[in-house]
């Protein structure tokens, strides 16, 4: 449907026609208290005014830092061919792909990356993707709230992205469930707590792998014990660690989930992002969004469909498992090519040169007086730094000189202030390393 703004004249014939005679009286059933106050919108600007404004706002962003932030969201090199197929018309403006007929080739893109993304996670299933990593997890416990019922508990541990914990605060504030979160142990998801927690009332349990902190976990055991307590296991992954570390298929996670970014997308001022999301084959049919399948025509050949689509387009509301209404198509085909193109053997060396350089930059920055390692078990490529001072100071003076040196731990951990969470990828070089062990110490 084209946008077509109405004059003031074709608004009163309009309004006559329904038999009003002006727009307050149209909008008379919506109390007044319930009525905008203001919309505190501007006069309408022409192209080349917006234009300008737009470039004046967006001149106000650093985009020329050397950064050492990761979080959740990573700097990994993206090739150049991801970037010009992507651009292709058949991806870039295709809809959903409702019509097998007129859409194969998005449905087999989807299709090779669900099968990509099992691969990687050694998982059975994986949808078409979902909106982000916290969505994932947020859809996560609500297919282990279906799969056991009357259970209304989800155990969470404190080691989660607390991104993701407070997206499922935000998501659950109105549901019969309760959220309980298990503090971290110095850094160290807290396994032991975790299965003291596990009873019939519990529908799920989340970790992440590696932790919030940068720490390698193996969840196997956790896992085992969940199962024989009829409990959910639900696992947050960094995918391109996956590729070194013990999966979640290893592990015997039931879900496994993970916010795509590092597979090929740009950092992008916080998205558009890709939420993965796998399970095993028990699980398929609480999978909400869209699953591609493969099959063959009535002559025998090849065909791709979406499938298991219990979405409340399809079936009764209160019967679907989701209320997603699209899925990432563009970011899941941009994170497959990014696949293709590196290979298993690309992406493990991906892993490896991102882990090598943060054991380095670990070694550098804890050479500085007073600056001390926090994790106490192997990291991958992101690590803690126990500081002499308040991270936000370090942030605050290396600003401005071109450096984010970490995330301060203090924003969502009480009693972390001290604490810088520090992050390096295949693009971090031994010179920025160098450097910014120079600028901290000028610092400290």
């Amino acid at each position: 449907m084209p946008y077509i703004p109405h004059t003031p004249d074709e608004q009163q014939a309009m309004l006559a026609t329904i038999g009003v005679p002006d727009m307050a009286a149209l909008f008379a059933d919506i109390p007044p208290e319930l009525r905008p106050k203001s919309f505190d919108l501007p006069q309408g600007q022409s192209e080349m005014s917006v234009l300008s404004h737009m470039e004046e706002l967006a001149a106000r962003n650093s985009t020329d830092l050397t950064s050492f932030l990761g979080a959740g969201f990573y700097d990994h090199y993206n090739p150049a061919a991801i970037k010009a197929l992507a651009s292709r018309g058949e991806f870039f403006t295709a809809y959903t792909p409702y019509q097998p007929e007129a859409s194969q080739g998005t449905l087999q893109a989807i299709f090779e990356y669900q099968t990509s993304i099992c691969r990687l996670l050694d998982m059975e299933y994986s949808n078409a993707s979902l909106y982000d990593g916290g969505t994932a997890i947020y859809e996560a416990i609500m297919m282990a709230v279906r799969k056991t019922r009357k259970r209304t508990k989800i155990l969470v541990s404190q080691g989660v992205n607390p991104i993701y914990r407070t997206m499922l605060d935000s998501y659950t504030t109105n549901l019969n469930l309760e959220l309980i979160t298990v503090p971290h142990n110095q850094g160290q998801t807290d396994v032991a707590a975790l299965m003291d927690h596990l009873d019939e009332d519990i529908a799920a349990i989340i970790v992440q792998n590696p932790n919030f902190f940068g720490s390698a976990n193996d969840f196997t055991q956790l896992f085992e014990q969940a199962r024989k307590n009829g409990v959910v296991s639900i696992l947050s992954v960094y995918p391109v660690m996956q590729s070194v570390l013990k999966t979640p298929g290893e592990m015997g996670a039931d879900i496994a989930v993970a916010e795509g970014q590092s597979l090929g997308l740009p950092l992008s001022f916080g998205g558009p992002y890709l939420g993965i999301m796998t399970c095993t084959k028990p699980l398929i049919r609480q999978m909400p969004g869209r699953i591609v399948g493969k099959t063959t025509d009535v002559d025998g050949k090849t065909g791709y469909v979406l499938t298991l689509q219990a979405r409340e387009q399809h079936i009764r509301r209160h019967k679907a498992t989701s209320n997603i209404c699209s899925n990432q198509s563009l970011c899941a085909v941009c994170s497959l090519m990014y696949l293709a193109l590196l290979g298993p053997e690309g992406l493990k060396r991906t892993a490896e040169l991102s882990i090598q350089q943060a054991h380095y930059a670990a070694e550098r920055l804890t050479s500085i007086p007073g600056v001390s390692l926090y994790n106490k078990t192997p990291f991958t490529n992101e690590f803690v730094l126990s500081l002499p001072c308040e991270a936000s100071k370090v942030i605050n003076a290396l600003v401005d000189k071109k450096f984010i040196p970490g995330f301060p731990l203090g924003r969502y951990y009480e009693g972390m202030d001290n604490m810088l969470l520090v992050a390096c990828t295949e693009k971090t070089s031994n010179q920025d390393i160098g450097i910014l062990a120079e600028l901290m110490g000028g610092v400290l």
